[in-house]
């Protein structure tokens, strides 16, 4: 048994993931997130903002220490989709690497789909492990991954949309407008449109959604009292009640969206961008699978993702 920290430092949060590895199995010692948005303006300027360093640093400082209280023995840091697109990247990975005395990665898209169709996979309830091909799809703050598979991924594409990248290139109104809606959509679409020359979304006989915004959307869909990762991770919802709560918190005011109890402070604004990506990837997929005669009735929920895919491959 190897103890391992994986560090996710994404577009709006950066994760930690202290687990014992055994076996191909993870025993979580510590799982925590923060919202930093590092990717702060970056679709716009192609550079991280100071003060967006200045928070990512701080949390990279306090998860350091963890790992040094937990007694990890191998540490991984990956950075995702606004790492890749800053300009300043240099910087801020010399200070992450003087934090944490690992080498950062920056990892390429085909990579992150990877690891998150890993993650995903790991903690399936073996009911859940024999449906044939399965589109992983970890859809995050700056890109969304697309990941087609059985027990192993086949193909892998990574869009350039994501819950804050589209959120600051539309600035949509509070709520937003159907105008505002059609425009999300519309990039959402042209990017399935390119990614299905790289993944046949057709041939899914399931879809599986990992990260921040689809696990908020599956905790409205149950109405639950609160974040609960245990009550969402794993549920299999039908399409339809996916899709009515998207359109619900899409048109949501800011106000109310605050006043949920399972989401997090720092999604709020971002959400409804998150939720018309979510639903326009259902949409597109249920529409191919129908045409080919296998149409996509429900949808799964994972709480197990790239962080895990990350710890994992540590072993």
């Amino acid at each position: 048994m190897t103890r391992v920290a994986a560090i996710d430092c994404g577009t709006n949060s950066i994760r930690l993931l202290i687990a014992d590895v055994e076996r191909g199995r993870l025993t979580d010692v510590v799982r925590t997130l923060e919202i930093v948005r590092l990717g702060q303006g970056v679709d716009r300027t192609g550079r991280f903002a100071a003060d967006a360093l200045e928070r990512t640093l701080a949390v990279t400082r306090r998860y350091a220490e963890l790992c040094r209280e937990h007694g990890v023995e191998r540490l991984r840091f990956v950075a995702t989709s606004a790492t890749r697109d800053a300009a300043n990247r240099d910087d801020f990975l010399g200070q992450v690497r003087e934090i944490l005395g690992v080498e950062p990665e920056v990892i390429d898209g085909r990579e992150e789909a990877e690891l998150s169709f890993t993650g995903a996979l790991s903690a399936l309830d073996p009911a859940d492990r024999d449906e044939g091909m399965r589109l992983v799809v970890d859809l995050g703050g700056g890109s969304t991954e697309l990941v087609l598979g059985d027990s192993h991924p086949v193909s892998a594409v990574s869009m350039d949309v994501g819950s804050v990248r589209l959120t600051e290139r539309h600035s949509p109104g509070d709520p937003m407008s159907e105008a505002e809606m059609d425009a999300l959509a519309g990039d959402v679409r042209s990017a399935l449109e390119e990614a299905g020359r790289v993944v046949d979304l057709a041939a899914a006989s399931v879809v599986l959604g990992v990260a921040g915004t689809v696990t908020t959307i599956t905790a409205h869909a149950l109405r639950l009292p609160g974040y609960d990762p245990v009550a969402i991770n794993g549920t299999r919802l039908p399409l339809d009640a996916v899709l009515a709560a998207c359109d619900e918190l899409v048109r949501m005011p800011r106000e109310q969206r605050a006043a949920l109890p399972y989401l997090v402070e720092g999604r709020v604004d971002v959400l409804p961008a998150g939720a018309v990506i979510w639903a326009e990837v259902l949409r597109w997929v249920r529409d191919l699978t129908e045409a080919s005669g296998h149409p996509l009735t429900d949808v799964l929920t994972s709480e197990h993702d790239i962080l895990d895919g990350v710890a994992l491959a540590l072993e």
